[in-house]
C-alpha cells in the first residue's frame, strides 16, 4: 500500500516520549523512550494556493497528538502503538492515508542491535 495517486504528504519524523508499553513487567514500570514516524497524505493545493494555515495540516497539532498517544495508556506491542496513532492521523478530516512507524531502540533483545521498529500504512477506504 502506499500513498493514494494525487495526494501530497506531510513528514513528521523522530516524535520522540517516553511510554511504558512491552509485555515485560520492567517496561512497564521504568519505560523507555519511542521514536515515531508518521507520513501523511492530502491535498495541499488549497493551503499552497491561498498561504491559509487552516486549509492544511497543522503538523504541531499533528505531533502533539503523536506525543500524546505514545505517553497514554500502556499496550503490550509497539504494533497495537502503531495503530493508535494511525487513527491519531486519520482523526484529521483532510488525511486520507497515512503512513506511521514506531520505533523501540532499547527494545530487550539479548544482542546487539541499532533499531525495532514496525511500519503500518492506513487509509480512510
Amino acid at each position: 500500500m502506499s500513498a493514494p495517486q494525487g495526494l501530497d504528504q506531510i513528514a513528521v519524523r523522530g516524535i520522540s516520549a517516553i511510554g511504558y508499553h512491552g509485555v515485560l513487567e520492567h517496561e512497564r514500570r521504568e519505560g523507555q523512550r519511542f521514536v515515531v514516524d508518521v507520513v501523511v497524505a492530502l491535498d495541499l493545493r488549497p493551503a499552497a494556493g491561498s498561504g491559509d494555515l487552516s486549509r492544511t495540516l497543522d503538523y504541531g497539532t499533528l505531533a502533539r497528538g503523536v506525543h500524546d498517544a505514545i505517553t497514554s495508556d500502556p499496550v503490550d506491542l509497539i504494533e497495537t502503538l502503531a495503530e493508535r496513532i494511525a487513527g491519531v492521523c486519520l482523526e484529521f478530516a483532510a488525511v486520507g492515508w497515512t503512513q506511521v512507524t514506531v520505533h523501540k531502540p532499547a527494545a530487550p533483545i539479548a544482542v546487539t542491535f541499532t533499531d525495532v521498529a514496525v511500519t503500518i500504512e492506513r487509509s480512510r477506504t
